[in-house]
């Protein structure tokens, strides 16, 4: 397990007079009205639609006879419910069918950029965004969706709401939020050979449980959040929710700007300059407070794994699964031996070899061009397990595009996958896309909870190279020997 450093004596009362953290700063630039003792009225630059938490609002406003506020703040597509097969256009499930039809009809209606089939920007919400430059640095973004941090990567306050709250954000452009907590996490170190982005946010989880950052926004820091792309970024920031924090971010450098730049909603250049100066100003200033603070060293850290039903739940690939008498908390006990027997593993025994019966690539976690470049270069040359079925799915048509120019898509082919078409797909249970009662799946996704996957599915989280290399051995199997010498 990674070696931690929390320090919880860093209580905004020992700041430094008048600086303040990027957090503070993006939500003081966006308050509407504050009144004492009540929530302040949020102002709202980026709402993100998807067709599953859309339509109870659309409907809200259209019975109330409102108009959306700025049809040009929000932008929508189609991802969680619909097939990734190849003929996805025909959707046999009635439900997602209606979904899909009344969030292409309330876009028509409110005049809302929609990125559908074949519009060659269709994707999953959180990989779309990013991709036509519409997520910004010191912004605020919501979306019906719980993993909306995703967008934090550029230096935006970004965190999922719910229907309800989609309603009053069409309506008026702002939301009714009271003031998180803020965090501090500083990653340490580098990586070893084998250890991804996926690793470190796995080790954060693992150290200080589903809880552990509950009301709390956290600012990621260190010399391996520099060292990161924006893909590993967006991956670290996704995750962020599932140790309980409303959102995730990282201050915006020259790697964010130069991600954005040229992009279809990216500033042009008559203003590019003036946007850049404005977003400079959204980083935390020397001797910024927060309410807590804690350091990951990730020098000895290896791949890491789930090993039960949270992802909290979560140890390096190495060691052993834990036993309920590991642990002194009567509640842990009693959540690891439900979850062990949930999985169907033995406290004490290595999880490094377990047989797996699927595997999965792809989702707002891990499902860009980089993830499957990393995934591709395992796969090149060796074939999938027989006993293993592998779906690789991108998470955007821009990085089904790319995989297939660079000849990634065969590449996966020959070795015995699925290359799919773009969705949230087997990220969660909510499509044609599932994994079999009983049967156990390696994932890059973001959840590993009871049925999350299919009913009866078993999940265990990784990295996108240990899920490909435990594809290919057909048991869990750190990626380290499959990748190039040094």
């Amino acid at each position: 397990m990674a070696n931690t450093d929390t320090q919880k004596k860093s209580s905004k009362e020992t700041s430094k007079k008048g600086a303040l953290n990027i957090i503070d700063k993006i939500w003081n630039a966006h308050v509407v009205k504050q009144l004492e003792g009540h929530p302040a009225v949020l102002s709202i630059d980026l709402m993100l639609i998807h067709e599953v938490t859309s339509a109870q609002a659309f409907q809200t406003i259209d019975q109330k006879g409102l108009k959306v506020f700025d049809p040009s703040a929000l932008l929508a597509t189609i991802d969680h419910s619909i097939p990734t097969r190849k003929n996805r256009h025909e959707i046999f499930d009635e439900a997602a069918k209606v979904q899909v039809e009344t969030l292409r009809q309330n876009c028509k209606n409110h005049n809302i950029p929609f990125m559908d089939f074949d519009s060659g920007n269709q994707g999953i919400v959180h990989v779309v965004g990013p991709e036509l430059g519409a997520t910004q640095p010191g912004m605020t973004v919501v979306c019906g969706d719980s993993h909306t941090s995703t967008h934090g990567a550029f230096g935006a306050l970004a965190f999922g709401i719910g229907t309800s709250e989609v309603g009053h954000v069409l309506a008026t452009g702002c939301l009714l939020q009271e003031k998180p907590l803020t965090m501090k996490v500083e990653f340490k170190g580098s990586f070893k050979k084998g250890v991804y982005a996926k690793d470190a946010i796995l080790a954060l989880i693992g150290e200080i449980g589903i809880g552990g950052a509950t009301g709390h926004v956290i600012e990621y820091t260190g010399e391996a959040i520099r060292a990161m792309s924006m893909e590993e970024r967006m991956t670290v920031c996704n995750m962020s929710i599932e140790c309980g924090a409303r959102a995730g971010l990282i201050a915006p450098d020259e790697k964010a700007y130069s991600y954005i730049k040229g992009r279809r909603y990216a500033p042009d250049a008559s203003i590019w300059d003036k946007a850049i100066e404005r977003w400079n100003s959204f980083k935390s200033d020397e001797g910024a407070g927060y309410d807590q603070s804690l350091t990951i060293d990730l020098d000895n850290l290896g791949p890491m794994i789930t090993w039960g039903t949270n992802p909290g739940q979560a140890t390096q690939l190495s060691h052993a699964v834990p036993s309920p008498s590991d642990f002194a908390d009567p509640a842990k006990k009693v959540s690891t031996e439900k979850a062990l027997d949930y999985v169907g593993l033995q406290g004490g025994e290595s999880l490094a070899g377990t047989p797996v019966d699927w595997a999965f690539i792809g989702s707002c976690t891990n499902g860009r061009i980089e993830d499957l470049r990393i995934a591709a270069g395992i796969l090149k040359g060796r074939k999938v397990s027989p006993n293993v079925t592998f779906y690789v799915v991108p998470g955007s048509e821009v990085v089904m595009a790319q995989a297939q120019k660079e000849g990634l898509d065969v590449i996966f082919t020959e070795a015995g996958a699925q290359f799919r078409m773009p969705g949230c797909s087997l990220c969660l249970g909510m499509n044609d896309d599932k994994v079999p009662a009983g049967k156990r799946c390696v994932s890059s996704s973001n959840r590993n909870f009871m049925g999350r996957q299919g009913p009866g599915s078993i999940t265990h989280l990784a990295s996108p190279a240990t899920v490909a290399a435990s594809a290919i051995e057909g048991k869990l199997t750190s990626p380290v020997d499959y990748l190039p010498k040094a």
